[in-house]
């Protein structure tokens, strides 16, 4: 296969991405390829979730809680369910991320074969990369322990309801604004490295994960500008994509998610003053309407993340796959000689002994 530089792979990405999901195209085998691409890829980004609540006054009126032994063996308990179920969910997207690794470069949409065929590796790669998430933890806590002095300090002398000293506070927080880039740079090489570069050598080679990496890391040395390269648009482009989704689809979605609103609100002032029987109906046709509408939010992500999904897994196939022979015959597979016909021995040929 030819070593198509990073700007190349984006056509035929498109390409195999229009024939993998839409040629033929059935509903069924788009909605569960979408699924699957969805959740093995994702939008690219962070769970930037909100954990901070709203703050209106200072830390005197912060509800005071006795940790009794329930409580603790309560929350202890609901932490190793929350730490059980977290890791269960991440091997279950580990053998998703094979499987739909085997459908691409096969170009079969059967999930069941992949799931079965990398088993093993999908465990060994799953454990790889919750050491690899560990350690990056752990380098994480302790380059942050300096700063947590600091900062539980500036708490500390902090007056009961006052504001803090600002000048202290923006002292701590700028040396952190490199330190959390570089964190953020190598949190992506990371991922890259690992579900892009060495999960092909774990599926195709039963690679280990010392052979993995010496076979990428080998290979980026080569060529260090174009997976430098490689590695911009891999980011880029898909949030690119996403933004460009995102402006197309604000009109129908306002207009969507207003009118779900404006029934809401109508269902709400109509069954005001109800009670009893009729009240239960206007809660269940809120329930309904509510339901209806997250069914149709959920179903626009997928069918519009899923194809972004399938050809950002494309893109990263066709680039490495012109650097690594094993991937790139399966993507491309090498034309095969025609054999000439033999031909059969007459008796008495002239030439023949």
């Amino acid at each position: 296969m030819y070593a198509f530089s990073a700007a190349d792979c984006i056509s035929p990405a498109m390409e195999r991405t229009k024939i993998f999901l839409f040629r033929p195209f059935k509903w069924s085998a788009f909605l569960k390829l979408c699924l699957v691409a969805t959740l093995t890829e994702g939008s690219g980004g962070g769970n930037g979730g909100n954990f901070n609540s709203s703050h209106n006054s200072g830390p005197s009126s912060l509800p005071h809680i006795q940790f009794t032994p329930a409580l603790i063996a309560g929350l202890l308990a609901v932490s190793l369910l929350a730490i059980v179920l977290s890791f269960v969910i991440a091997y279950l997207i580990t053998r998703l991320r094979f499987a739909y690794f085997h459908c691409l470069v096969h170009n079969l949409r059967e999930i069941a074969p992949g799931w079965r065929i990398y088993k093993e590796q999908a465990a060994r790669f799953f454990w790889l990369n919750v050491a690899v998430g560990f350690g990056f933890l752990l380098v994480m806590v302790l380059i942050a322990i300096p700063f947590a002095a600091g900062f539980w300090r500036l708490f500390r002398e902090m007056p009961a309801g006052g504001p803090p000293d600002w000048g202290a506070l923006f002292s701590l927080l700028l040396p952190l604004i490199p330190i959390l880039l570089v964190f953020v740079l190598a949190g992506i090489a990371m991922n890259l490295i690992l579900h892009d570069f060495m999960l092909p050598h774990y599926a195709l080679e039963n690679a280990s994960a010392g052979e993995a990496w010496s076979a990428v890391w080998t290979r980026i040395g080569a060529e260090k500008g174009a997976f430098l390269v490689y590695a911009l648009l891999r980011v880029i482009l898909p949030i690119a994509v996403g933004f460009a989704i995102l402006l197309i689809l604000i009109i129908p979605g306002l207009l969507v998610f207003g009118g779900t609103a404006i029934i809401e609100v109508g269902l709400h002032e109509a069954f005001l003053n109800a009670s009893g029987a009729m009240m239960m109906l206007g809660f269940l046709l809120k329930f309904i309407v509510g339901l209806i509408a997250f069914a149709i939010a959920v179903l626009a992500a997928i069918c519009l993340q899923g194809p972004v999904s399938t050809w950002v897994r494309q893109f990263a196939l066709l680039f490495y796959g012109g650097r690594y022979p094993a991937l790139g015959d399966l993507l491309y597979p090498p034309p095969v000689a025609p054999v000439a016909p033999i031909m059969p021995v007459v008796p008495g040929t002239p030439g023949l002994v």
